[in-house]
């Protein structure tokens, strides 16, 4: 069993904030190689002081990471990135702003040594309930709320506290599943995008700020039904982004559990791997006794 190169699809109608976020991401990897995808370069305009190299389908980024642009061959541009000595960490990609992500996330399932981490969806907290009544945009922009594992509620200092509760329950009645993330000028901790165990193992790094989110470790002493685990960090009680790490399954193998949102997978590991899962969630909802005690409530 190999470990298989996790894709965040990140989408959002035009002038969500996709690209600026993307950027911060490239500026804040801390060691971990990004690899950016998109349609075009011209579609993605990279920070010029991200930039080291380029030639005509890569650019080299800072840091190690690359961004890549895939025409209308997704699928072959993925199996190159895969051949890239060292290999990236995370994939992202950057669908248009007319995208339906889903789709792209279903391309990326059919292919062997890619998993789908999740789907983030970046949503203007001004416009997009306007932007969801136009007859022209309406359907993709509700497309796109729906596809979504998180929702990166972007440019929330335009707008007033009672609007912006007001689009929180909009986007709630539009997509239960999603956890909603706010945030200005497209600023967000990579941990909450990427999936990455190096990510979230660094999140008490100095450079991590982010007076919202509440961040803390489980572990587990003996073997445990790593779905049934899964699911109940899935679960809206406990307030979590995300959760990532590694347990012991009833039948002995070392398992790798995740959790974005409220979708959540397991799946078998090779056994020299760390102990323990991370969780990530809003300090206002999280429950550090219910995850502390998480190990009763599953047995």
């Amino acid at each position: 069993m190999t470990e298989q190169l996790p894709v965040t699809v990140i989408g959002g109608y035009l002038g969500s904030g996709k690209t600026t976020m993307v950027n911060h991401l490239l500026r804040n990897a801390n060691g971990l190689r990004l690899a950016v995808l998109v349609n075009e370069f011209g579609e993605l305009a990279i920070d010029e002081d991200l930039i080291e190299a380029e030639d005509d389908d890569i650019i080299s980024i800072a840091g190690g990471c690359v961004c890549c642009s895939f025409g209308s061959d997704l699928t072959g541009a993925l199996i190159e990135l895969a051949k890239l000595v060292p290999q990236p960490d995370h994939v992202l990609i950057e669908s248009s702003g007319v995208a339906i992500p889903s789709a792209i996330a279903g391309s990326v399932s059919l292919l062997e040594g890619f998993r789908t981490d999740g789907i983030v969806i970046v949503a203007d907290a001004e416009t997009v309930q306007s932007s969801a009544c136009d007859k022209y945009m309406s359907d993709t922009v509700l497309r796109q709320i729906a596809d979504a594992n998180i929702i990166v509620l972007n440019k929330t200092d335009l707008v007033s506290e009672t609007q912006l509760s007001d689009t929180k329950q909009w986007l709630g009645l539009q997509n239960s599943g999603a956890r909603v993330v706010e945030t200005t000028h497209s600023i967000v901790p990579p941990s909450v995008i990427l999936d990455s165990f190096l990510v979230l193992k660094t999140l008490t790094a100095p450079h991590f700020e982010a007076s919202n989110l509440e961040m803390m470790t489980i572990n587990f002493e003996k073997p445990v039904d790593a779905k049934k685990l899964a699911k109940k960090l899935a679960d809206d009680d406990l307030g979590l982004i995300r959760a990532k790490g590694f347990v012991t399954s009833l039948k002995g193998q070392n398992t790798l559990i995740q959790v974005v949102g409220r979708r959540w997978e397991t799946s078998p590991v090779p056994d020299n791997k760390l102990s323990g899962i991370v969780c990530l969630g809003f300090k206002a909802m999280i429950s550090k006794q219910d995850i502390a005690t998480i190990e009763n409530a599953i047995s």
